[in-house]
């Protein structure tokens, strides 16, 4: 049915209505995080500086904090992001600069500029431009701040900039998907990360594995892993009890490509360091890709023995055969459904945000 002028204006107004009040929570809850992840970092650096013996073991007492912290309120408390606020109230120490528009995304970003006068040059643009965390990641790591001071022709530089950075303006509905907002609020993340095509393929593939009989046992969904600057999600994780070994299996629906294969293996590394126990065997990585040419399965090994791991694995993992028909069979099943509800079976959301 088409709307007449009287209700397409009526539509409008209700449209326009809702955007300003989802925009309006966002900033409510964002402004409250970022204000009370300052205060977090001030106690913890005031806390430091009662004396030489308390800083010595500060790296013990954020690790205790962290943990206290996680079990009562949830994701967003890791040692990682409490280091972060410490560096958040060094880097801004006056708490009315702080800028209610910016994420607590696009601090963390921010506060891996050495430079201040840099970090709040790009702290401005960030601003006035309407930059989201990605567009700012995007322009720190290209040097932006660097290359306009040394450039003869900086309207070429600008103009590049904003070439890059014209898709990437912050939009209300990224703000619901941040995971610093859902961790703040202790609401689950996986909701948002994921669309209804991936949705079905990874439930199916979890049932299958757990279904093998081979050991494995579910261990996270769009589990997140967080270096120092940078986080990472993977889109499920199982313990298999028999080989004594975590396997991260990342799904993507594209085309299978080099930089997939690196990020893998980046995963399982990250993943070793931070979560393999000293008895744990080393983590498998597995690779799916899902599109209508083709279904790939790759694993990763990443150990000394590659070979020995593998040969020992062989007996344990569904082999690629047996995940390429059930990924086949699963995304026709998905796709099917999709369609004759009239969406777009091949939509995705990204499921890494940094």
């Amino acid at each position: 049915m088409t709307l007449d002028a009287t209700n397409h204006q009526l539509l409008s107004d209700i449209r326009q209505i809702i955007e300003q009040a989802r925009q309006k929570v966002y900033q409510t809850v964002n402004s409250e995080m970022v204000q009370a992840y300052w205060h977090i970092g001030r106690l913890v650096v005031e806390d430091e500086q009662q004396g030489q013996q308390r800083a010595a073991y500060g790296k013990q007492q954020l690790l205790q904090l962290s943990e206290q912290l996680t079990r009562e309120f949830g994701k967003g408390f890791d040692v990682s992001n409490l280091r972060n606020m410490r560096s958040f109230y060094l880097c801004f120490p006056n708490r009315d600069a702080l800028r209610h528009k910016l994420s607590w995304t696009h601090y963390r970003l921010l506060i891996r500029v050495e430079n201040p006068k840099a970090r709040e040059w790009y702290l401005q643009e960030a601003m006035g431009q309407n930059w989201s965390a990605r567009a700012l990641e995007r322009q720190i790591g290209v040097l932006y701040y660097e290359r306009l001071l040394a450039s003869q022709d900086r309207v070429a530089v600008e103009q590049e900039a904003k070439a890059n950075t014209t898709e990437l303006r912050a939009k209300p509905e990224d703000y619901l998907r941040d995971p610093y907002v859902l961790d703040f609020l202790n609401l689950p993340s996986q909701t948002f990360l994921e669309s209804e095509l991936e949705q079905g393929l990874i439930d199916n593939l979890q049932q299958f594995l757990l279904e093998l009989g081979k050991g494995f046992a579910f261990v996270a969904r769009q589990q997140r892993i967080s270096t120092d600057d940078q986080d990472f999600y993977i889109d499920l994780v199982f313990y298999n009890f028999k080989l004594k070994c975590f396997l991260l299996i990342d799904l993507k629906l594209g085309k299978l490509t080099h930089q997939d294969v690196g990020q893998m293996d980046s995963y399982v590394r990250i993943y070793d360091q931070h979560k393999k126990g000293d008895d744990d065997n080393p983590s498998i990585g597995l690779i799916l890709c899902s599109q209508k040419s083709e279904t790939i399965a790759k694993y990763s090994v990443l150990a000394d023995n590659q070979q020995l791991f593998a040969a020992k694995y062989l007996s344990y993992l569904p082999t690629e055969d047996e995940l390429r028909l059930e990924l086949d069979r699963e995304r026709l099943a998905v796709q099917q459904r999709l369609v004759a509800k009239g969406d777009d079976p091949e939509g995705r959301a990204d499921g890494v945000e940094t």
